[in-house]
């Protein structure tokens, strides 16, 4: 079974004005594309929810942005750390559902996105990042379109474990028409 996992398009981070993220409206679309094949498929969608202090689990920050479509057939999985199998239920879903690969998207590409593609390999798990399909915001030694397309290319060149596969592929190439 194909599993798409949707880290942390929460309100807090994606309709903050003082840091706004690269092209949400494009990351938006296509994150809807690969959820719409991916149901389409019989497979599983993952949304992966972050809370903190701030962010408290149920707030209308910890929330979905409202521009993703949801499913009743969707799943959650609420996370206090960057990597979303730690301390969670994560990998025990993936199971369940007998996951064979992969795709992850959302926000934030060097965090959040980035522990997940990384954890997900290294349980031997077939992954899939979708380039064009995590964002962030600018930092404060690089702006979000250099940071994105450092980590597609560290995701594209890390050797992973045995057993699992890591490819890096744009949403159009992962689910064409």
């Amino acid at each position: 079974m194909k599993t798409l996992l949707i880290i942390d398009m929460q309100n807090a981070w994606l309709a903050d004005p003082a840091s706004p993220c690269t092209d949400t409206d494009g990351v938006v679309q296509r994150i809807n594309h690969a959820a719409r094949h991916i149901r389409a498929q019989g497979g599983k969608v993952i949304f992966v929810q972050h809370a903190n202090a701030d962010v408290p689990i149920g707030s209308a920050a910890w929330q979905v942005i409202p521009a993703l479509e949801q499913a009743a057939t969707d799943s959650t999985v609420h996370k206090l750390a960057a990597d979303a199998f730690a301390a969670t239920d994560l990998a025990a879903q993936l199971a369940a559902s007998a996951s064979s690969t992969l795709y992850v998207s959302g926000f934030a590409s060097e965090f959040c996105v980035d522990s997940a593609v990384r954890a997900a390999a290294s349980r031997g798990l077939q992954v899939v990042a979708l380039s064009d399909a995590h964002t962030t915001a600018d930092r404060p030694h690089m702006d979000a379109p250099a940071i994105i397309a450092h980590h597609n290319w560290v995701w594209a060149g890390l050797p992973p474990p045995a057993g699992s596969t890591l490819a890096v592929r744009t949403t159009a190439q992962a689910f064409p028409d």
